[in-house]
């Protein structure tokens, strides 16, 4: 798609036709069928000091927690036991979370389901240490570029964050055969339509087997705490495009759109999304995980409301599958 025609459908000049056709696309390659993965967020320790996230290193308001392995075990069992059989362990970069110990937890939660996927999102690590972790039974990774265009990355972190680095990641995980996630926010400080033409093009090099796109939404207790959320109807564009762009890709319908708006989940589904990440982490913990203002822990977005969940999503004309959800090539 041409940059003029792409910042076209940005600016909303036609988003009924564009919006089916994303539709169209998404039930040609995954009927209606909606894939769930059962979220685990490990820890809410972080090293880094992103100036938009809540867990940043800088946050001295944030309550810190960690699991243990038999904690996030038995949140796997749990979800197992649900229809689950994707599992996604979500943390800070935390260093308690070792090469080795993620490598004994992987091997656990493996030899127990081993018709489970694991997927981890832990943030820039050594690329050995994403090999060790692929070793020992890790399927994907998520990882979003945030943005593609390096002096808005610069806007968004310290210097101690490289924008090199994280691309460097990304293609690392490629290289070593992970399935690969990776995505941006809309509506963050600074960015343009221009930056997300060309996250656009960052992932048509990169060809992410997941692409994660969510609204920015602030947390009080950052430097961007008086900064607007993100324009969802921007949001859901960017999505559909995704869904022509990318016709194989698993797209989130995110949390973050489910906080912004009552119906923010269904209406990304209906744009070309095809999973969604109910929260199987402990109840004390979930409140804690705070990447943004308000961020939506209970209701549909947690476990304990699957069956609400499922009901949702069959009264818009689409089902949730019991599945490992992989990419389809």
């Amino acid at each position: 798609m041409e940059q003029q025609t792409l910042l076209a459908y940005l600016r909303g000049e036609d988003d009924s036709a564009l919006f089916a056709k994303a539709d169209e696309i998404r039930r040609s390659v995954y009927g209606t069928d909606v894939y769930i993965r059962g979220l685990i967020e490990i820890s809410n320790f972080c090293a880094r000091n992103c100036y938009y996230c809540g867990i940043r290193a800088g946050n001295p308001n944030t309550s810190r927690y960690r699991l243990t392995n038999d904690e996030i075990l038995a949140c796997a069992h749990h979800g197992y036991s649900l229809g689950f059989r994707t599992f996604v362990l979500q943390g800070g970069e935390d260093p308690y979370f070792s090469e080795k110990t993620v490598c004994e937890l992987i091997d656990r939660i493996k030899t127990h389901h081993p018709d489970c996927a694991v997927t981890l999102s832990l943030g820039e690590q050594p690329k050995e240490t994403y090999r060790a972790w692929f070793s020992a039974g890790a399927d994907r990774y998520l990882l979003r570029h945030e943005t593609a265009t390096k002096s808005h990355y610069q806007s968004l972190h310290p210097q101690t964050s490289s924008f090199e680095n994280r691309r460097e990641c990304l293609f690392a995980l490629k290289e070593l055969g992970y399935q690969v996630g990776s995505g941006f926010m809309v509506g963050s400080p600074n960015q343009t339509l221009e930056h997300l033409a060309e996250d656009f093009a960052f992932l048509a090099e990169l060809q992410p087997d997941m692409i994660g796109i969510g609204p920015f939404i602030p947390h009080c207790d950052t430097p961007f705490g008086a900064h607007p959320s993100g324009d969802l109807s921007l949001t859901l564009r960017t999505v559909a495009l995704a869904r022509i762009l990318f016709p194989h890709a698993l797209i989130p319908a995110t949390t973050a759109l489910g906080t912004l708006h009552p119906q923010g989940r269904e209406r990304g589904l209906k744009c070309g999304a095809n999973v969604v990440m109910p929260n199987l982490s402990p109840e004390a913990a979930r409140a804690r995980y705070s990447l943004y203002n308000n961020k939506l822990h209970t209701g549909t977005e947690s476990v304990e409301q699957l069956q609400k969940l499922k009901d949702e999503i069959s009264a818009i004309g689409y089902q949730v599958v019991v599945d490992r959800g992989d990419v389809k090539k």
